[in-house]
């Protein structure tokens, strides 16, 4: 047997264990024979799986079970029970670690088991190597923004922390921590599946005093917005989340003194910088059970299609792959829109201009199109004046004009703040003439407030 079907076939025995340990915790005391039984094999499965990996997860997407990414085809009647029990109350993924123990996994069965026989508290939920992953925003629109900020907000910074993590663990051990990627990645994929929107504006919360994460986690984003806008679901769009957060992993090998440089790198600490894209496809072609596309995209995601860039001398026979393009499009939107000690942040509009201008050169311009199309010019979150003389915030792009989106006007023409904000549509009215359009971007500080604030229906 291969060692991919012999995994598959772990992963279909520790499901099995599972369910039919909650089902025994069901029906019988706790020290039944029956659970001790699938208690045993299970601790005796992910003994095994855990020989390669620090921490096991098993999550649903839709009505599928899904073990370490691995979506699971087989699903026998207690299985569907198990993820309608957990589905109704509100969990979507279990983390199982390493050092669990035979008390915390029967405490755990019985724990499932009792979901609905009244609220548990936090700490009933509270094991040492058992991590449950709640649903927090309930309320998903798939035509604009859901209605809890809050809890999308609570997303971001968590995928901030975890790409934190996952870089010191690449930094110290040599391969970054997969768990925590992954932790990163799950949230991420389901809110850009849900509300793609949302996502999509809450890049915007970029902190300059943690660029190297917030960057990570906006290439994800906004890589699996464009990977979703063409079709890519499940597990390849989270492969391309993956892939996407971990491009720039190999700087973990680059000295900080070059890393954090104010001024212009001189030409050897520029061929010093180069070498990221190498290290980062060593680092994560070494990461047990890391996608395959993650050490693609790491090493090409500064070529580009016309074949120059870096690094040299490399030739791809069939072209980019489309990960790498679309990360590729996402991380110099990302990076051209941050502000840093080096650098201004540009407008959305200059970004644009600059990813169409070459002409084909870096970029593919369908891509380019699709991704203008996504964002539109000025994308959710952005504050903006009007040709009116108002300044309004940006709720949802309109792709036929992405000059006149939706709004949600805040301050009048003479610059009086609203008391009661209403919303527009700026491609409406009986007249062209009547229609007004954005002019340019404006800065949110200068008004004092958090446009994102204004996203919430």
């Amino acid at each position: 047997m291969s060692d991919a079907h012999s995994r598959v076939a772990q992963y279909d025995e520790l499901l099995r264990r599972f369910a039919s340990g909650v089902r025994a915790a069901q029906l019988y005391a706790a020290d039944h024979p029956l659970i001790g039984r699938n208690v045993e094999g299970l601790l005796g499965v992910l003994k095994s799986l855990h020989g390669l990996q620090a921490s096991i997860a098993v999550g649903i997407v839709g009505t599928q079970l899904v073990v370490s990414d691995t979506p699971m085809t087989k699903a026998s009647q207690g299985m569907v029970e198990l993820i309608k029990r957990l589905k109704d109350h509100k969990i979507e993924r279990i983390a199982f670690e390493r050092g669990i123990t035979a008390d915390e996994t029967s405490a755990f069965m019985h724990a499932v088991a009792g979901l609905g026989k009244g609220e548990a508290s936090d700490a009933a939920w509270a094991f040492p190597h058992i991590r449950v992953g709640r649903i927090t925003a309930e309320d998903h629109r798939s035509d604009g923004i859901g209605g809890d900020m809050a809890a999308i907000r609570q997303l971001y910074s968590n995928a901030v922390a975890f790409a934190e993590d996952a870089w010191e663990s690449a930094k110290i051990e040599g391969q970054p921590d997969l768990p925590a990627t992954l932790q990163a990645v799950e949230g991420l994929a389901e809110a850009v599946t849900q509300n793609r929107t949302a996502l999509v504006a809450l890049t915007a919360m970029r902190s300059y005093d943690n660029y190297t994460f917030t960057h990570m986690v906006n290439v994800s984003i906004l890589t699996m917005g464009q990977a979703r806008a063409l079709g890519i679901e499940g597990r390849l769009l989270r492969e391309f989340g993956l892939s996407a957060l971990m491009h720039d992993i190999g700087k973990v090998r680059t000295p900080k003194d070059i890393l954090n440089k104010p001024d212009k790198l001189t030409d050897p600490e520029f061929e010093i910088m180069r070498r990221h894209t190498v290290d980062g496809a060593e680092i994560l072609r070494r990461t047990p059970e890391m996608p395959i596309l993650a050490p693609v995209v790491a090493f090409e995601h500064h070529l580009r299609i016309d074949g120059t860039g870096y690094p040299f001398g490399a030739k791809r026979a069939a072209g980019l792959n489309i990960g790498t393009m679309l990360c590729g499009i996402a991380d110099v939107y990302d990076a051209m829109r941050s502000q840093r000690t080096y650098q201004q942040a540009h407008p959305t509009d200059r970004i644009l201009a600059v990813l169409k201008r070459n002409d084909g050169t870096q970029f593919d311009q369908n891509l380019v199109r699709r991704f203008v199309q996504l964002l539109g010019i000025y994308p959710p979150g952005n504050l903006v004046r009007l040709t009116s003389g108002e300044i309004a915030v940006v709720t949802h792009t309109h792709a036929p004009d992405p000059h006149r989106p939706r709004v949600r006007v805040l301050f009048a023409k003479d610059g009086t703040r609203l008391d009661l904000p209403y919303d527009r549509n700026l491609w409406e009215g009986p007249h062209e003439s009547d229609h007004d359009s954005i002019v340019a971007p404006v800065d949110a500080a200068e008004y004092g407030i958090d446009p994102l604030n204004y996203l919430e229906t």
